[in-house]
């Protein structure tokens, strides 16, 4: 089993990053830290330079998750999938049979989330496991 963490540098995501690597910790187990990016359309050189940056923002991302859970002693596994960041994150959690999926939320209201479809939202009806949403930091 493993803890699964949705993580692109937001402030919620920094935040849930602590988070899950407290989790790993208290449990023994590795951490797979995941970026998810959907591109728009499918074909041509627009499309993959736009996969190719966005795959290069999640390799800067995750590569920064990993310097931190290096050191507190937590093992990581690194997946960039092409998908929307909800799916994303299911297909890591089923593929390294997770315990529990980390994400953090953002400084929106729950309405919006709901209306507007955020990750936090769309992963606590669709997950099989449980999810950790973990609030942004307070600012102001």
């Amino acid at each position: 089993m493993c803890v699964v963490l949705g993580y692109d540098e937001s402030p919620g995501a920094v935040r849930a990053l602590n988070v899950a690597i407290e989790v790993s910790a208290a449990f023994g187990e590795s951490l797979v830290l995941v970026y998810g990016a959907a591109v728009p359309g499918h074909m041509g050189d627009e499309y993959r330079a736009h996969r190719d940056a966005l795959r290069e923002l999640g390799r800067t991302a995750l590569s920064h998750a990993v310097e931190a859970a290096d050191e507190a002693g937590v093992p990581t596994t690194v997946e960039i999938i092409d998908s929307n960041p909800s799916q994303a994150l299911l297909e890591a959690a089923a593929k390294h049979e997770a315990r529990v999926i980390v994400v953090g939320t953002y400084a929106e209201s729950p309405m919006r989330g709901a209306l507007l479809g955020s990750t936090p939202h769309k992963l606590l009806h669709l997950s099989s496991i449980p999810v950790l949403c973990v609030p942004a930091p307070v600012t102001g």
